[in-house]
């Protein structure tokens, strides 16, 4: 077997909460949404670079699946970006917080952002990049 990356992230909420959802995953972060498979509860795909990568699917039941382990999680979804100064000029102006975090040793920048549903998002700048540069 070969992986070749990752493919989508499925997050899953009650359909009250899709339209938060859309407002940070589409409106605020910019994801475009596009074609999705017929299923039988609403739900939406989100994309970015023509790839849908990540998932909406809303149930009325959003406990987890069962059998995860209580001693690990997924820590945070991670997407690629750029524009890192007009997005931290976006995000001031609409007062949403974020952590940054350079990674020393690579020409990386971190921003580091709180979904509705309080999970952590990170916005990641590839600094050789000329419009991450301020």
């Amino acid at each position: 077997m070969q992986l070749d990356g990752l493919d989508h992230a499925n997050l899953r909420c009650r359909p009250q909460d899709l339209p938060a959802a859309l407002a940070f995953y589409r409106d605020l972060l910019g994801l475009a949404e596009g074609p999705r498979p017929a299923f039988d509860f609403p739900g939406h795909w989100l994309y970015a670079g023509g790839r849908p990568v990540l998932h909406l699917a809303a149930r009325d039941s959003v406990a987890p699946p069962a059998g995860p382990s209580p001693g690990a999680s997924f820590e945070h979804i991670a997407f690629r970006a750029r524009g890192l100064p007009d997005v931290k000029a976006m995000l001031a102006g609409r007062g949403v917080s974020y952590a940054e975090a350079p990674l020393p040793g690579f020409p990386l920048h971190q921003l580091f952002l709180t979904d509705p549903f309080g999970l952590r998002v990170e916005l990641t700048f590839d600094m050789n990049e000329p419009s991450n540069q301020g």
